[in-house]
């Protein structure tokens, strides 16, 4: 890639893992609305349920992440914690039409791993005692492999879990050490052997971009997670927020990669998983040739939400459980409480924990399917959003901030394919997608909000 390119494009823009970005959030938004979008919920599409439940504890604070998290300290506020999770999860379910189904259970954090399995059987046991599932859910949990032994990833499965992510990181001990993370407690090959004996599918979430990282020695650990054949591997660009969170200017201190650095790192990476028989799924993910998500990729159909990428079969609304928790409905999000014990004494009081959240008006609906489309499968036909949209293309691109001087400047240089009734972000200009999403958002105009950089 042109450092040209790189010095023009590197610039900070949304992530888009939802639209509008969560930083549009507003707290007109009340208990009183989320409530009302979930009643409203149960006749938009898409009909099925997805749920994500959040643990924020964490048995030690890795310097990268910018998760909302906390170190796992008094263990009888964490029990408050699981207790009140689990009223939450019972104030909520009522609403919901029980004839609908669940397609997605996904635990995150924090560490999700740093509590008892018997913790997180019985939450499933309450979600999935009140719904009937869709053929083949997926029950997923990230997972911190430096505390965890033989016994709890058999317990894990036994509790219900089918897709098992692994959070290495990098197989380096030295980046490891130099970002605050613990290497796993277990060889990742007798894990695998455990999850695979089992029939559970297995993940690998890798961040690139971290201190004392190099191509040479990044494609060491792609090469041993491809020697693994995880069905997915995970190849997460670090986002360097220390804003969000102060621990990364720990990573200052050591040294970051340049963006020419770490964009060779990821194109290393990509290139071996390509020449191993991955596919590219996204911007970040990388899957064999038999998953689903890349015959979704194939028919242009692929779709995201908070969960992560998913097919049309497996999304779902998105009703979240936790602190900082954020639900993903047809027409509107949510986010509960930050603050623990704002989020407790809220449930416990009956309340509905919810600090902030939007409502999409119809031109943000439109701008959300075009930029989904973008960033799924790198493509956008006008047709087809006017379709799914019941409108015509005039209508859509009217919702957008379409500017065709910005587009063939794009195409000019390379980055997309440009035409009346399409855009196309080329193979080799990926990791730019986010700017050609950001061009046409017309919330991004004269936008003050500060974002990671594209690259």
């Amino acid at each position: 890639m042109k450092q040209e390119l790189l010095n023009k494009y590197s610039i900070p823009v949304p992530r888009y893992t939802s639209y509008p970005p969560a930083n549009f959030f507003n707290e007109s938004f009340t208990a009183d609305s989320y409530k009302e979008a979930i009643i409203q919920s149960n006749e938009q599409n898409p009909q099925h349920i997805s749920i994500y439940i959040h643990i924020p504890f964490c048995y030690h604070m890795c310097y990268y992440c910018g998760c909302n998290s906390q170190l796992l300290k008094d263990k009888n506020v964490v029990k408050e914690y699981i207790e009140t999770l689990k009223k939450e999860i019972r104030m909520v379910l009522p609403l919901l039409d029980h004839s609908r189904k669940i397609s997605q259970i996904h635990y995150g954090g924090g560490t999700p791993t740093s509590q008892p399995v018997s913790v997180l059987k019985e939450i499933n046991r309450i979600i999935l005692s009140e719904f009937e599932c869709i053929e083949n859910p997926e029950i997923a949990i990230e997972c911190h492999p430096g505390y965890l032994d033989e016994n709890y990833w058999n317990d894990l499965i036994d509790a219900g879990f089918n897709r098992i992510s692994i959070g290495i990181q990098d197989f380096n001990e030295g980046v490891l050490k130099a970002s605050a993370r613990k290497p796993s407690r277990m060889a990742i090959e007798d894990i695998v052997h455990i999850l695979r004996s089992k029939g559970v599918s297995v993940n690998m979430d890798f961040i690139y971009g971290l201190p004392l990282q190099t191509p040479e020695s990044f494609a060491e650990t792609i090469r041993k997670a491809i020697s693994l054949k995880p069905d997915r591997i995970v190849t997460f660009s670090y986002a360097h927020v220390p804003w969000v969170n102060e621990l990364q200017k720990n990573l200052e201190k050591i040294g970051l990669p340049s963006v020419s650095t770490k964009n060779e790192i990821y194109e290393t990476a990509k290139k071996l998983l390509i020449d191993a028989g991955y596919k590219t799924i996204g911007l970040d993910h990388f899957v064999l040739a038999n998953d689903e998500l890349y015959e979704a990729l194939q028919t242009k159909s692929l779709h995201r939400n908070f969960q992560g990428y998913c097919t049309r079969r497996t999304t779902g609304q998105v009703y979240a459980f936790g602190n900082t928790g954020i639900s993903q409905l047809s027409t509107a999000y949510s986010q509960n409480a930050k603050d623990l014990s704002t989020y407790i004494s809220s449930v416990n009081e009956g309340k509905y924990p919810i600090t902030k959240g939007y409502i999409l008006n119809k031109e943000e609906q439109i701008t959300r399917e075009v930029i989904a489309s973008l960033m799924c499968n790198y493509t956008v036909s006008w047709s087809d959003i006017a379709t799914r949209m019941n409108m015509s293309e005039k209508e859509v691109k009217n919702a957008l901030n379409y500017n065709k001087e910005q587009l063939f400047d794009f195409q000019k240089d390379g980055i997309i394919e440009f035409s009346e009734d399409h855009i196309t972000v080329l193979p080799e200009a990926a990791p730019f997608v986010r700017n050609v999403a950001a061009s046409l958002d017309k919330l991004m105009v004269n936008n003050e909000k500060r974002y990671s950089k594209s690259v």
